[in-house]
């Protein structure tokens, strides 16, 4: 068995730190003690999302693909243990606890401002137990199922899934994270042992902790709890994608008060630093071209074709890389028109040097800002850690960000071709379903 090993990480920016624990059991924990602060938080999670459905490990010969939604399925099952409910624990605790599935990760977190090392082994416990019997996954079928045609029935959700199958051929980012009614009626006690004991094995998964703690107790009670467990060299694997897009415009109807939309542009995807130096440089073109102060945004606003619920984003993880404007239109293959344009200007022209200091100056307040936030320390430590970054390299990045390199990303990487406009639009119309692009 190897030995715990901690690291001081510093930011020499602003000189706040992290310690990072390469525990014995195979887990790597962060802790952040602020403990100025009344409140804790820890995320106990593992790198497993929706989008992880086909691999292996180096015991196997070839690749396992599993139903879509089991991620998210295995997330629900394991609050329920043999014994009890997991929230009543954590209510003699007074913690508030819950958990997520995203397309790449899976975390369960509980906030407190007492008891938080009995909170925290309860946390330690139940995710490292799993009860799944053939009884409670039939009942947990119904109640996902009811989850899915509810999501189905939002038009905001609808929108965003049909830009992403507008945009991707294969890739299983295009999938609802909760999967299908069709794909979680597989699901079985047998498979979710089997991808529990593949992802949640503790060399694919990290404990974030920040706020008032002390890492002396947090190293007991993970000593005390922690199943030391083999590296089991896990892989996932996801099918190859060019940067065409499927279709330029996929639209739908439903009740809406007015058509809402969602313009993807299809990037290059990437890992590690250089994803995260590319996402930085991504969400710093697009604030420039759409934010508020734009001219692109006040054109907009001024010939009533887009209203204050415009915004823009960027959207990547493992194999998909894409930047987002959406809102709310009665024109909207004009406003994706009117971006296109302005990309294509700012290309030609670069961007604006001053608002782009103002920019980075403004975003890296925010950052920085947010180092006084408990909540946002723990999920900053998680995040970086699960995209293969340190914790301090977002802030890192953008104090060495120029406008070059911004400029350079617009040039290199935005291509208006590999494009979806997807729409939602209150109409008795015939569907339009778009084409596709060579």
């Amino acid at each position: 068995m190897r030995e715990t090993k901690q690291t001081v990480i510093t930011c020499p920016a602003t000189g706040d730190s992290f310690i990072r624990i390469d525990h014995k059991s195979g887990l790597t924990i962060y802790v952040c003690e602020m403990n100025d602060f009344s409140t804790t938080e820890a995320l106990f999670a593992t790198k497993y999302g929706s989008i992880n459905i086909c691999f292996k490990t180096a015991a196997d010969e070839d690749y396992c693909t599993v139903p879509d939604g089991i991620a998210h399925f295995l997330e629900h099952k394991l609050f329920e243990n043999e014994d009890c409910d997991v929230f009543s624990l954590y209510a003699k605790t007074g913690a508030k606890a819950n958990a997520f599935t995203s397309f790449d990760k899976t975390a369960y977190y509980f906030r407190c401002t007492d008891n938080f090392i009995d909170s925290l082994k309860i946390l330690l416990s139940f995710v490292q137990n799993p009860y799944f019997t053939k009884e409670s996954v039939e009942k947990e079928l119904g109640i996902i199922g009811q989850e899915i045609s509810m999501t189905n029935d939002n038009p905001s959700w609808r929108v965003f899934f049909n830009m992403l199958r507008g945009l991707y051929h294969k890739h299983p980012v295009k999938i609802d994270i909760a999967g299908t009614h069709e794909s979680i009626a597989k699901i079985t006690p047998e498979l979710l042992y089997s991808c529990y004991n593949t992802f949640y094995n503790l060399h694919n998964m990290v404990l974030s902790v920040s706020g008032k703690c002390r890492t002396e107790d947090i190293l007991k009670a993970a000593d005390e709890l922690l199943k030391p467990c083999e590296d089991i060299k896990l892989q996932t694997v996801f099918p190859e994608e060019t940067l065409c897009a499927v279709r330029d415009v996929y639209t739908e109807t439903a009740p809406v008060g007015a058509p809402i939309f969602n313009l993807g542009i299809k990037c290059r995807p990437r890992s590690g630093y250089d994803n995260l130096k590319a996402e930085m440089e991504a969400y710093i073109a697009m604030q420039l071209i759409s934010n508020s102060s734009s001219p692109l945004y006040q054109s907009l606003m001024e010939e009533k074709l887009i209203n204050n619920v415009f915004t823009s984003e960027v959207f990547n993880g493992d194999g998909f890389f894409c930047v987002i404007f959406d809102g709310e239109s009665e024109k909207p293959e004009e406003v994706r028109s009117r971006i296109f344009a302005e990309i294509e200007r700012v290309k030609k022209t670069g961007l604006d040097p001053e608002l782009f200091e103002e920019l980075r100056k403004s975003t890296y307040g925010s950052m920085i800002q947010e180092m006084n936030n408990v909540s946002a320390v723990a999920n900053i430590m998680m995040n970086a850690h699960m995209s293969g970054v340190a914790p301090f390299d977002t802030i890192k990045v953008l104090s060495e960000m120029t406008l070059e390199d911004v400029n350079e990303f617009l040039r290199k990487e935005i291509n208006t071709e590999h494009s979806t406009l997807s729409i939602v639009r209150n109409s008795s119309g015939d569907e339009e379903k778009g084409t596709a692009q060579k």
